[in-house]
């Protein structure tokens, strides 16, 4: 009697499922009308990168974020100063602006003595543009040491690469 019972109701629920199957379409509908929707200018307005970032501050001080020193030295040269006046204009025009400079030195020397070295390093430039007139309180200082080397090499090429400032903007 359960077979019976089992095979009746599996017979009832395949022909429920077969009445609710779709059937297609005789004829296909319409493509759907062409619509022109209004242009709209999604151009930004303004063109470049936007005030206040970091490529906007190395293409206004047209790549001179970057100034370099000599061998165990940290004194602002006439090279280094022309770089820091124009950082000076730029931070001068556009008074939100804050950065941080990065004082980095070569690998010869102890950890210590980089860090130290990188820090008098990042120190002169900014005393250099709080002369110029910039807040001192917009200006943060770091040191790498020898710890970020932008030149891989244990040669003068390489070292002289690596004894730098780096101005950095902050937001």
């Amino acid at each position: 009697m359960n077979t019976r019972f089992a095979t009746a109701m599996l017979l009832a629920g395949s022909i429920g499922l077969a009445a609710c199957a779709k059937k297609a379409p005789e004829e296909l509908p319409p493509p759907p009308a062409e619509t022109t929707a209004p242009v709209t200018d999604t151009t930004p307005t303004t063109t470049g990168p936007q005030v206040g970032s970091q490529m906007h501050f190395e293409n206004a001080v047209n790549g001179q974020n970057v100034i370099y020193f000599d061998t165990d030295r940290y004194n602002i040269d006439s090279a280094d100063a022309a770089a820091l006046q124009t950082q000076a204009q730029y931070l001068g025009q556009y008074p939100q602006v804050n950065i941080t400079v990065e004082g980095h030195a070569d690998e010869r020397g102890t950890r210590e003595y980089n860090l130290a070295l990188g820090e008098r390093r990042a120190n002169s430039a900014k005393n250099y543009l709080v002369s110029l007139g910039i807040a001192a309180n917009r200006i943060r200082t770091v040191s790498y040491g020898k710890e970020r080397p932008v030149a891989l090499g244990s040669n003068e090429e390489a070292w002289a690469q690596n004894r730098r400032a780096v101005s950095v903007v902050v937001n």
